[in-house]
């Protein structure tokens, strides 16, 4: 634990941000900032997982889902396994100590491997959550993406995944219109090819009741967490205004990242 906040609280470097979704400047040169240490924030189904791990390859920094990190210890043989299926048999929620515990040994890992900093996705959930990986490391950035509940409703409902190759799409053909001064929000499908057209199911949990749940309980939990972020002026708000394709280059803009010179920064 020691080693993991010595090599990240030594390398943080504070960086001014704006709570809106305007642009993020980050005092630095390097168009390739080092060391990020970035939380994911957003609503079930918002797609938080997908564009931090867009980013995640495009800034090269892992991302690390602590889903991920339940599953992967389920499947080990490792001093908690035995301890998590029995939670998970149960029914019952994983302890912030076991999720701390699971990700400060990524983290070591990650030091050991030389990584230069994460993106986290799904982690803190609640103030203590954020407490706790407080002492564990210095979070520079948090990014809360943002959809109106009525699109990720519509979103959650279209989603299918192919019972053969396991591979997730939606068809859904979202046209929304803007509300509160806001712009309309447009999101084409994502069509299966045609050898998955009769092997798609949907998830027994996406259904409305269960989708508008789970929206409840997150903005009942996420509100808090937010304030917390905001507080120590590390919150980034960012309302998506559509799909990828209309989303990912706003993003980067807001974060101050040219994904062109990112491109030929690679290929020289």
């Amino acid at each position: 634990m020691a080693a993991v906040i010595r090599l990240l609280k030594s390398t943080t470097t504070r960086r001014h941000l704006s709570t809106t979704t305007t642009q993020w400047t980050p005092h630095r040169a390097d168009p390739k900032p080092k060391n990020i240490q970035w939380v994911f924030l957003g609503c079930p189904g918002v797609g938080k997982g997908t564009y931090a791990s867009r980013l995640s390859t495009f800034l090269g920094v892992p991302h690390i889902a602590t889903g991920d990190l339940v599953r992967q210890e389920l499947s080990s043989s490792g001093p908690l396994s035995k301890q998590l299926g029995e939670i998970v048999n149960q029914g019952k929620l994983v302890s912030d100590e076991i999720i701390i515990n699971l990700l400060s040994k990524r983290l070591e890992a990650g030091e050991a491997r030389g990584e230069a900093g994460f993106i986290l996705d799904g982690f803190p959930r609640t103030v203590r959550q954020a407490e706790i990986l407080d002492d564990v490391t210095d979070i520079e950035l948090v990014v809360n993406l943002k959809l109106p509940e009525g699109v990720l409703i519509e979103k959650c409902l279209g989603r299918r995944v192919c019972s053969q190759c396991k591979k997730n799409f939606n068809v859904a053909s979202i046209n929304a219109e803007g509300e509160n001064g806001r712009p309309s929000i447009s999101m084409a499908p994502l069509l299966p090819p045609p050898q998955c057209e009769s092997k798609l199911f949907t998830r027994s949990d996406d259904t409305e009741a269960v989708v508008k749940e789970r929206l409840r309980i997150y903005n009942e939990k996420s509100q808090p967490v937010e304030e917390f972020y905001r507080s120590q002026g590390k919150l980034l708000e960012f309302d998506l205004p559509g799909g990828i394709p209309e989303s990912w280059p706003k993003l980067l803009e807001v974060l101050n990242l040219d994904e062109q010179e990112e491109k030929q920064s690679a290929a020289a």
